[in-house]
């Protein structure tokens, strides 16, 4: 039964609305002319095509799951190609390894190299003799003698020296020996010099590198080069060819070698970030090696075997590659096939709600949220089923929960029938499969008459999760398989099912928004003034009642702000304080002025009388069948605080005579617990700071934010909301509501002449 106030009708009222309401083909002929039928028709034509565009209703579904056991080998029914891993991998691996690193040359060593040269060789020219010249600096352009040849003489050093001028002898001799160094130097200081490769170019090509010239502030393109055009051993052999070459005389070029030749330096550094880049790209761009299975040969899972997900994988090559070759005709037989299946379901729930449910016909957002709520179950059904086995019976859950609360359990039966049929289609479901999602559905709507308590719907998920258990194990049974298995599956489907349930009490507002139903759960119904609660604390306690409803205002603004339920905490606060209607003489919002009970008392006793209304009102409260929660307020909205005032009072007492007992702190606390939640935990500030506005003489904004942030602060200090999950960040925002809505209560007003100050 749902929640919507439809009686149970007796049997024979249902056997005899099976038949045709009397003028039901006139009815529907006038509205046809009105244009309501064709609208509606329209609209389910509509949504019938948005489920074949969602469900892809022109592909076959993909029908294989992990763990399930063929009962036959399964052959590849068409040519298919499959990427192999590790060949792939090997050969990028490959292509890794003969990726040519990337150098950068800087030619301004070997050009400073050119100058010294130059100048090394103008000191020379300038001495006349050779007694004139540093020993070192004519030593460096001595060539080495060979094996047994005896060291040159002093005459014969200085008629290489004079020889060795009279090469430059001759005009612009020096400039032309620069313009021909220059000649021999360019291949160098172009494509630069390496004494032995680095570390870094461990695992690349050895034999071939790219080199990229210093141009301005930039590098140049890359040009290849081998390595053994720029290792320095070979280089000397072609700068020593070149010299020869290119200087007038062998002399000289065996002179200037022997200077330039231990003076060659590495002029090349690799660049490790666009080298890791190149071999990035090389791997990148290796085609992947492929396994080709071909048709009616190669078998892709075992018989009597556990799908894996390696088998897995194949299975949806094997059906993409038959999605690839399906032809156009193929695709439009299968749409109009599914299509027309969607249309007769639709039919047939349309003609039901005309005989037993017409105002889901007859209003029009009635139908459209109908539609809307179909729509989705397949839908979240379809995205849900990619994540886990079985997942898709959440939704199909949902839905049959949802109508039955907001229509009648035949409806749900019928509608959740059709998308769960729908769903099976969609997804590749087998018949046991699909038997199981339906029997399950189905537990769920027939214990679902009534929703009266809060753990009513999580109940509805526990007997569904009986059901799929159970199911699951019959139909596996069945069709054969394993029992391992099948309770694995089965437990999942339950674990499904109570999770579904948990998130219908989490929706039944929104459904009882959009189809204009209420339940027995709702928390409106328990505020509602008329409570005899309520009534009893309004005859005895008028000032509570006042300020239970005041600070109601103040907990349910300053909960939404921090995103709690402030509905919650609304009802929570009209029954807070619901144990003072026992004693309401003995509390300062009740009482007339100048007549004050605790005067005849010490403050021990009166502090007992104040902590008292705590328990009482629990006992009040669970006498009266309140929920837990609202008698959690109760106990928690003064937490473990210190009743001040009366503690003061013995304070004073005390310090008066000093031979009297001593204080305990302790006595004078509420017995807690402290706050469990933040609801409660803004329940205790809002009551606390409305208590305290009403004693300001002069409540301004100022003094009203001067006295929530002191309480705030003392709440916090004393470890009240320490087990209520609450932040600073969340208290402060509590802070901030109360003290605007406190501010709003006791905003100030235009005095009229002659009004004097209260």
């Amino acid at each position: 039964m749902s929640q919507n106030g439809h009686q149970k009708r007796t049997r024979q009222q249902r056997v005899a609305t099976v038949e045709l309401p009397p003028g039901f083909w006139g009815t529907l002929f006038v509205q046809l002319q009105r244009g309501n039928v064709l609208l509606r028709l329209a609209m389910s034509a509509l949504v019938a095509l948005v489920l074949l565009a969602c469900t892809r209703g022109w592909e076959p579904p993909f029908h294989y799951r992990l763990g399930e056991i063929p009962p036959r080998d399964i052959v590849s029914r068409l040519d298919f190609e499959q990427v192999d891993a590790e060949a792939t991998e090997a050969a990028r691996d490959r292509a890794r390894r003969l990726t040519r690193a990337i150098y950068n040359q800087d030619p301004e060593p070997l050009i400073q190299l050119r100058a010294q040269l130059r100048s090394e060789i103008s000191k020379l020219l300038a001495a006349e003799k050779i007694e004139d010249v540093a020993d070192n600096l004519w030593k460096d352009f001595e060539p080495p003698l060979a094996a047994g040849t005896p060291d040159p003489t002093a005459e014969e050093r200085a008629a290489q020296f004079a020889r060795f001028r009279e090469t430059f002898a001759q005009d612009n001799g020096l400039e032309s020996f620069d313009e021909q160094i220059a000649q021999v130097m360019a291949p160098f200081e172009q494509w630069g010099l390496l004494e032995a490769l680095p570390a870094e170019h461990e695992n690349l090509n050895f034999e071939e590198i790219f080199v990229r010239r210093r141009e301005a502030n930039a590098y140049g393109p890359p040009a290849k080069r081998n390595v053994s055009e720029v290792r320095i051993e070979n280089a000397a052999d072609q700068l020593q060819t070149a010299l020869r070459e290119k200087l007038p005389s062998a002399a000289l070029a065996e002179r200037v070698f022997a200077w330039l030749r231990p003076r060659l330096m590495t002029t090349l550094t690799i660049d490790l970030q666009a080298t890791r880049a190149a071999q990035t790209a090389e791997a990148e761009a290796t085609p992947e090696v492929t396994k080709l299975y071909r048709a009616g040969e190669d078998i892709l899972a075992q018989a009597d075997v556990p799908l894996q997900n390696e088998d897995l994988t194949l299975l949806k090559l094997e059906y993409q590659a038959e999605l690839a070759s399906q032809e156009l005709g193929g695709k439009l037989r299968r749409s109009w096939a599914v299509l027309g299946l969607y249309t007769g379901l639709f039919i047939l729930c349309g003609f039901y709600l005309q005989w037993r449910e017409p105002r889901a016909l007859s209003e029009l957002r009635r139908l459209t949220s109908l539609l809307v709520i179909v729509l989705l179950t397949v839908v979240l059904a379809r995205v849900a089923s990619g994540y886990s086995w079985g997942t898709d019976l959440i939704p199909l859950l949902l839905l049959g929960m949802t109508l039955a609360i907001a229509y009648q359990q035949e409806l749900a039966l019928l509608v959740s029938a059709c998308v769960t049929l729908v769903v099976v289609i969609a997804m590749g479901h087998d018949m046991s499969q699909g038997l199981v999602l339906l029997a399950t559905v189905t537990g769920a709507i027939l214990v679902l008459e009534q929703v009266r308590t809060r753990g009513k719907l999580l109940a509805v998920g526990f007997v569904a999760a009986n059901v799929a258990l159970l199911t699951t194990l019959a139909a596996g049974t069945l069709a054969g398989q394993p029992w391992a298995l099948l309770l694995q599956n089965g437990c999942l489907l339950a674990l499904w099912a109570i999770i579904a349930g948990s998130l219908m009490t989490v929706l039944l507002p929104t459904v009882e928004r959009v189809f204009e139903v209420q339940t027995d759960l709702s928390l409106i119904e328990l505020g509602d003034p008329a409570h005899p609660l309520l009534q009893e604390l309004i005859r005895r306690a008028p000032g509570t009642y006042n300020h239970s409803i005041t600070v109601a205002s103040l907990a349910e603004a300053a909960a939404e702000s921090i995103g709690a339920r402030g509905l919650l905490v609304r009802v929570g606060a009209y029954f807070h304080d619901i144990g003072k209607m026992l004693k309401p003489g003995y509390f300062v919002e009740n009482q007339s002025q100048g007549d004050n009970r605790h005067d005849a008392l010490v403050p021990a006793m009166s502090t007992l009388v104040i902590i008292a209304h705590v328990k009482d009102g629990a006992d009040l409260a669970r006498q009266n069948k309140l929920p837990e929660q609202i008698i959690d307020f109760i106990q928690q909205h003064h937490g473990t605080t210190l009743v001040e005032y009366f503690y003061r009072q013995a304070s004073q007492q005390r310090e008066r005579d000093p031979e009297s007992a001593e204080v305990d702190e302790s006595s004078f606390r509420y017995p807690g617990p402290k706050p469990q939640s933040k609801e409660a935990g803004v329940l205790m500030l809002a009551d606390a700071v409305e208590s305290a506005s009403r004693a300001l003489k002069e409540p301004t904004p100022a003094r009203i934010e001067n006295i929530v942030e002191e309480l705030s602060r003392k709440r916090l200090l004393d470890g009240q909301f320490d087990e209520s999950g609450l932040t600073l960040e969340e208290v402060r925002k509590i802070g901030e509501s109360l003290v605007k809505s406190l501010t709003a209560v006791y905003h100030g007003r235009v005095k009229y002449p002659g009004q004097e100050s209260a």
